[in-house]
């Protein structure tokens, strides 16, 4: 692409300048939406046309917006929470160029300023739509059209773990969506890079610019820059700050050590309810959503930390939420995705959630009662959950079973869902694993992306705020 696509950090971008000295927006009153900095900051309006707010949760507010060079229509995402910025560009930053994850094109974070505004492809749809116009229209989705919505989520899924990123909140309202088809996955407030594989030094090719990544070894373009505005009358804006990749880590590394308990989850606060993450927002409690549907997953708890600094089991959101997280785990890696795509496959098949619980309690009830009993002849590392003798459930002698969930799906669609949904997190199949599976091989064979049926304003017979 001749689009450069990576991070901009704007450390000395002018602080909230007054709405005299920025291009004429409608300023929105503070008492309709809980955040309007966006439209007083001079180096996002000199540069974005913001058409209106879209959605709005308690850590973040998207607008749509299109850029003044070429008139291309984005999603602004301004996030009020240090952490969750940090977390997205982090993630975003080692996948950009993926295909099926949505792409980040800029951002603005000044030092000195807790909001961070993201600008992201605009998406207009999400996987919740696609299973809800499906269950509206009764016929359910074409074995075809399941196989390649499941094809580009186990992708982007594997090039994030290939990467060393969990995501930690996979559920059908991330899975954005193009016009063309093309899914990608969105919303990386909530991820984590594995320490280990964490990003440890940078070699430079003098010959031709480029930067390796060690552990694992990725190649990147080398010189960072914003494509020039060919305006004239844009010549005498301030310029962005044009930074090579070494440059660029110092910034990053600069930001982590802000706050040293950056890994630990320490103090994130989550919530998590009917989060549509149309035009990449996921924001929870949103408000404003065009394509909202009838049925919600229900709100995630808030973090509980322990003050040693460990990993928080309160992530993701319940309904897709792994039994170790539910079990209160502090332990854990990739294998939680895996979970949350198990139910996620499960509910492109039968068109409901299959473990819709209403509590953590109800919810590993849920899926104690498909499942079976979790013991330690299902899972020997059971015992090491630190909530597992708190929580007890009478014996289930005859479990629902998948295929009872599952009625009338195919014995490899079974399969593939019990693959993810092991109570053993090693056992779970991987990614990689499953994009080789010899069910994608086997008639039907998935249809193009650009068959794929995508929800539009009509289907749900309302309109887009802010057009």
């Amino acid at each position: 692409s001749s689009i450069t696509r990576c991070l901009r950090h704007r450390p000395n971008a002018p602080k909230r300048p007054s709405m005299d000295s920025s291009p004429p927006q409608q300023m929105p009153s503070q008492t309709s939406s809980r955040s309007w900095s966006i439209y007083g900051r001079g180096e996002i309006i000199q540069r974005y046309e913001i058409l209106g707010r879209i959605g709005s949760g308690a850590y973040a507010d998207v607008y749509r917006g299109r850029r003044r060079s070429d008139g291309l229509v984005v999603a602004l995402k301004e996030i009020h929470d240090y952490r969750s910025s940090f977390r997205e560009i982090e993630a975003l930053q080692a996948l950009r160029g993926t295909p099926n994850v949505v792409d980040l094109i800029e951002y603005f974070w000044q030092d000195d300023e807790e909001d961070a505004v993201l600008v992201l492809e605009f998406l207009p749809a999400d996987l919740c739509a696609v299973i809800r116009e499906a269950k509206r229209g009764g016929a359910g989705i074409a074995v075809g059209e399941v196989k390649q919505w499941m094809l580009q989520i186990l992708r982007g899924v594997e090039a994030c773990h290939r990467s060393s990123v969990v995501h930690r909140d996979l559920k059908p309202s991330n899975l954005l969506i193009s016009a063309d088809g093309v899914l990608k996955l969105a919303d990386f407030g909530q991820s984590m890079m594995l320490q280990e594989t964490r990003l440890t030094s940078l070699d430079i090719n003098p010959e031709n610019e480029t930067w390796i990544q060690q552990q694992p070894t990725i190649q990147h373009e080398g010189n960072v820059s914003w494509p020039e505005d060919p305006r004239p009358e844009n010549q005498n804006m301030p310029g962005p700050r044009h930074v090579n990749e070494d440059d660029y880590m110092k910034d990053l590394y600069g930001m982590r050590a802000k706050n040293m308990m950056y890994d630990s989850d320490k103090d994130m606060s989550l919530q998590d309810g009917d989060a549509s993450c149309l035009a990449t927002c996921s924001t929870g409690d949103i408000e404003v959503d065009p394509l909202k549907g009838s049925y919600t997953y229900d709100e995630a708890q808030d973090d509980i930390v322990d003050e040693s600094g460990a990993l928080t089991s309160c992530v993701g959101t319940r309904c897709f939420r792994a039994p170790e997280l539910l079990y209160g785990s502090t332990s854990y890696g990739q294998e939680v995705d895996l979970w949350s795509l198990g139910c996620i496959f499960a509910e492109l098949l039968g068109l409901d959630p299959l473990f819709p619980g209403t509590s953590d309690v109800d919810q590993l009830s849920k899926i104690i009662s498909v499942l079976g009993d979790l013991t330690e002849e299902t899972w020997s590392g059971c015992l090491d959950l630190p909530d597992y003798n708190k929580i007890s459930f009478g014996k289930v002698d005859s479990p629902i079973g998948l295929e009872a969930c599952l009625p009338d799906r195919s014995a490899a669609e079974v399969d593939l869902v019990r693959r993810l949904l092991g109570y053993n997190p090693a056992a779970r199949a991987t990614a990689a694993e499953l994009l080789r599976d010899s069910y994608f091989a086997e008639e039907p064979l998935p249809v193009p992306a650009s068959d794929l049926k995508i929800p539009t304003k009509e289907d749900t017979n309302e309109s887009s705020p802010g057009e």
